[in-house]
């Protein structure tokens, strides 16, 4: 007979799987739009996306139900603490999914998702600002409360028809990138190596060049100006700066935490193809198709591992080798 026990306790860093799926989603989606490309694969991977966010949602709701001290532990964690905002981000996602389908339901989703992302956003930057972390802690999970949280909040406000309160999301979100960025490169430069358990972490430093690319032609109108290059740009470096260090982070296998390389991926490819379809030629469109085919190998292999570790049973990680106590809020 099933217990309490035998529920799933799910970290938070597993919305980064809907992230991917919903990231795909809308590069195949947009592929559908510049390229004629089949639009059932775009609509077939959104509903994967609207599963996994279900089920991941449902069991990590449930895991403060069954498990609360776990929970409270993960919520105190200097890393694993910053994966929570990662709901938020999911379920505008999700909302820009069904948007086409169901606008009222879309619009439910997006306030629950933009006022989780906001609300997580001003209490975990409110302790970061008290001071008094390990330098050891400061990572680019930094980026997911308001950086990731802000751009897709701006897209999806755009899609919605409120450019104007995107633009705000966009301007908070870009800012937060520059001034994190700073911070977390000098400890890169500075500091002790990543542990071996979190450098996959280092695959969210693609995600705000490329995901603030694709909300910038959002809430711009579409616009492939010099800025949607620049940003374009600094996504292909550090794409280019990852796969070089591939080996490095590599050194402890195959994990679930990978998936963090994936929202960063298919954002760069949407951000490319979008740029196409609104007329931009030359350099950008003859990179479209190669972003695109390695969006797509990088969410396959990514998938194809976690299967394989969930089939082995070995899905579910431990956490990272960093005190917990390493910024963690007051009781």
């Amino acid at each position: 007979m099933s217990t309490r026990h035998d529920i799933p306790r799910l970290p938070a860093s597993f919305f980064g799987i809907v992230l991917g799926l919903a990231g795909l989603a809308n590069a195949w989606r947009a592929a559908h739009a510049a390229w004629s490309l089949p639009a059932f694969v775009g609509e077939t991977l959104t509903t994967l996306a609207l599963f996994a966010w279900l089920v991941i949602s449902a069991l990590y709701a449930t895991k403060w139900i069954i498990a609360p001290r776990e929970a409270r532990a993960e919520a105190e964690h200097a890393v694993q603490c910053c994966f929570i905002g990662l709901g938020g981000v999911a379920t505008l996602l999700v909302a820009q999914g069904v948007l086409p389908y169901a606008r009222p339901l879309a619009l439910v989703l997006f306030v629950l998702g933009a006022a989780f992302t906001l609300a997580f956003a001003l209490w975990r930057t409110g302790f970061l600002w008290r001071g008094e972390r390990e330098a050891g802690s400061t990572t680019p999970v930094l980026y997911l409360p308001s950086v990731a949280g802000g751009f897709v909040t701006g897209t999806t406000a755009a899609m919605f028809g409120a450019s104007d309160w995107g633009q705000l999301a966009f301007g908070a979100a870009l800012f937060s990138w520059l001034a994190i960025e700073s911070v977390l490169l000098h400890r890169l430069y500075t500091g002790p190596a990543l542990p071996p358990p979190l450098r996959p972490v280092l695959g969210i430093q693609l995600a705000p060049p490329a995901v603030g690319a694709v909300a910038y032609l959002t809430v711009a109108g579409g616009t492939p100006d010099v800025f949607a290059h620049a940003l374009l740009g600094y996504g292909l470096l550090q794409a280019l700066l990852l796969a070089r260090m591939m080996p490095w982070i590599a050194e402890a296998g195959f994990a679930p935490s990978y998936w963090a390389f994936t929202f960063g991926a298919t954002a760069l490819a949407a951000a490319a193809i979008r740029m196409v379809e609104h007329g931009d030629h030359g350099a950008v469109a003859q990179l479209a198709p190669w972003l695109f085919g390695a969006a797509n190998l990088v969410v396959i292999v990514i998938a194809v591992g976690t299967v394989r570790l969930a089939l082995q049973g070995k899905l579910l990680p431990r956490m990272p080798s960093v005190s917990p106590q390493a910024g963690r809020p007051p009781a």
